[in-house]
C-alpha cells in the first residue's frame, strides 16, 4: 500500500511542533518528544517547538505565526483534541484553516479504532491548510502521536511516497492568490 519511489530525491520539511497543555513542560512533554524523535529520524528538520496552555486565542495566534512564516512548512500540534471543556485545539485550528483536510480525521479514526476500539470516537484529530502551510492536530498521548506519524504523516510528508503526497502539492497550495 505504501510505495516509495527511490528515483525521487527526499525533500526534508521544516516542521514546527506545538504541545497544547496546561501542565506540561519541555522536560515531561512525552508526546512532543515522540514527534521530535520521529521527525528527525525521518530526515526532516524541527523548525520550532512551543508549549502553550489550552487557550484558543493563544493557540490560533501561534498557528497563524507559524503558517505565515516562510521558514516553516508544516505544523503538528499535540493535545487538546478531546471533549473536555479545556480541549480547544481543534477549534483553534479551524479558526486558522483556509481548507480542512477531512480525510485526515477519518483515516486517523480508522487507525485508532484498530488499537483502542470504540474509544477512538473521543478523538477529534484534524488537519488543514493555511497560508501554504499544512497544520495537523493530534491527540496528546504518545501513542496517538506515534500512530499519526507512523501511519499517516511519515508517508504523506515524504516526497517519494506514491501515488501522491502532501509535499508535491505544496507549490500549488496558494496558486489561487496568483490568479488575476
Amino acid at each position: 500500500m505504501h510505495k516509495i519511489d527511490e528515483s525521487r530525491a527526499f525533500i526534508p520539511m521544516r516542521i514546527a511542533v506545538l504541545t497544547v497543555s496546561d501542565t506540561r513542560k519541555l522536560e515531561d512533554d512525552k508526546s512532543g518528544r515522540t514527534l521530535i524523535e520521529r521527525i528527525e529520524a525521518a530526515g526532516h528538520m524541527v523548525a520550532d517547538r512551543q508549549i502553550i496552555r489550552d487557550e484558543r486565542a493563544q493557540i490560533s495566534a501561534q498557528l497563524r505565526r507559524w503558517a505565515e512564516n516562510p521558514e516553516i512548512d508544516i505544523v503538528i500540534s499535540t493535545g487538546g483534541t478531546g471533549l473536555t471543556g479545556r480541549d480547544v485545539t481543534v477549534e483553534a485550528h479551524r479558526d486558522v484553516y483556509e481548507k480542512e483536510i477531512d480525510a485526515f480525521s477519518t483515516l486517523f479514526t480508522m487507525i485508532s479504532y484498530k488499537k483502542i476500539g470504540t474509544s477512538a470516537v473521543q478523538s477529534r484529530a484534524c488537519a488543514g491548510v493555511a497560508s501554504g502551510t499544512y497544520l495537523f492536530a493530534l491527540p496528546g498521548s504518545p501513542g496517538a502521536c506515534k500512530d499519526g506519524w507512523d501511519e499517516i504523516l511519515s508517508f504523506q510528508l515524504d516526497y517519494r511516497h506514491m501515488p501522491c503526497n502532501f509535499v508535491e502539492m505544496m507549490p500549488r497550495l496558494e496558486e489561487n492568490k496568483r490568479r488575476k
